[in-house]
């Protein structure tokens, strides 16, 4: 059986439509799983499909012209979404990501930003509605993107030279245009614009200092991500990591930094700011220093299957509970259920070296859940 079959059928079989409780109650505006983190974020993929091979996430090897996607009539709706969504802000969900794949080849992106800005949050709070993107159809979406109420937005770019950039997109991609979508989304007033460049041991690593100089004393924010082993198509190696504390140590030889103390919960960056005021950079530090014990993030894949770790080898079908009539205070109840259960803690396991954690063991793909 070739692969493309085996990677859809394996996680069907693997996602268990979760149990409702007996007792339903009522939420309460927050909920804590077993390492006493609360529910704070959502992200939501909305595509499994991509118009970028990137090295790092769905490579051509894996990915091919053969590769079977998901039907339109598997996607959650936009309705559908925008139930799950209210449900978990009454959890205490403040802040939900959209992503992909490549989010923006979603039709009508536009309708459903529109749906869950509506949202408020139990005590009247607007929503933060972000999305990351490619950046590729980003300078035609902006406008729009704004007027629907997206408030920030997140653009991948692993390097500002084009040979470069090409390779690691895979399709020939040019930079060009990309920074033509962060200007884009800049002159529309989406910001703070964020841009994550993912750093690869031989491939774009030479381009961090580059990366940094340019986008110093921007209206952008640059941050690093280290090389992460998501899913099982890039066959990763951990001497393919550049550790952040190296990038930061490369910045600093060049531009002075000194540190930013930060008091959010859930941080996933590291920030740096510049000495001569100039602006700053962030470093996430995935694989070198786990950050587990301040995860507040659940995802949701495309098909609504719940995943309450990005490393995940399993999940929980939202959608079948919707699509066989269950009622929102019965989704709300066995959701805060399987969050009370959570105990993920992957990246620690993987930074301790024990036995306690299979590398091995296979883990849905990052275009599936996303970032």
């Amino acid at each position: 059986m070739p692969e493309k079959r085996i990677s859809m059928a394996y996680h069907r079989q693997l996602n268990a439509v979760p149990v409702i409780p007996a007792a339903l109650e009522s939420p309460t505006g927050f909920v804590a799983d077993m390492l006493a983190r609360p529910l704070q974020e959502l992200r939501i993929s909305l595509t499994d499909r991509c118009n970028f091979r990137c090295v790092y996430c769905m490579p051509e090897e894996s990915f091919g012209k053969d590769r079977v996607f998901l039907p339109q009539t598997s996607l959650l709706t936009f309705e559908e979404i925008t139930r799950i969504a209210r449900i978990f802000v009454t959890h205490g969900v403040q802040k939900i990501r959209l992503t992909g794949g490549e989010p923006l080849l979603r039709k009508h992106i536009e309708n459903l930003i529109e749906m869950l800005a509506q949202l408020k949050t139990p005590d009247g709070r607007d929503l933060e509605l972000t999305l990351t993107t490619n950046g590729s159809l980003l300078a035609q979406k902006a406008q729009s993107l704004k007027n629907a109420g997206l408030n920030r937005v997140t653009v991948s770019l692993d390097s500002l030279d084009d040979a470069i950039f090409k390779r690691m997109n895979g399709v020939d991609f040019p930079v060009s245009d990309v920074l033509h979508g962060l200007e884009a989304a800049h002159a529309a007033g989406i910001g703070p614009i964020k841009v994550n460049m993912v750093v690869k041991e031989g491939m774009n690593d030479q381009e961090i200092v580059p990366m940094a100089r340019h986008f110093k004393g921007s209206p952008f924010i640059l941050r690093f991500i280290e090389y992460m082993d998501v899913g099982g198509s890039i066959n990763w190696k951990m001497d393919e990591v550049v550790p952040s504390s190296e990038v930061v140590r490369r910045i600093a030889a060049h531009m002075p930094l000194e540190a930013i103390n930060s008091s959010l919960t859930g941080e996933t960056a590291e920030r740096w700011r510049y000495q001569d005021g100039s602006g700053e950079i962030g470093v996430i530090s995935s694989v070198t220093q786990a950050f587990c014990r301040d995860c507040v993030r659940a995802r949701l894949s495309t098909v609504g299957v719940l995943y309450t770790c990005l490393f995940a080898a399993s999940g929980h079908d939202l959608r079948a509970l919707m699509r066989s009539g269950k009622t929102d205070q019965e989704i709300s109840a066995a959701v805060a259920h399987l969050w009370r259960l959570r105990a993920d803690r992957y990246s620690e396991l993987r930074s301790a070296t024990i036995k306690d954690i299979d590398r091995t063991a296979r883990k849905i793909e990052m275009s599936y859940i996303g970032g």
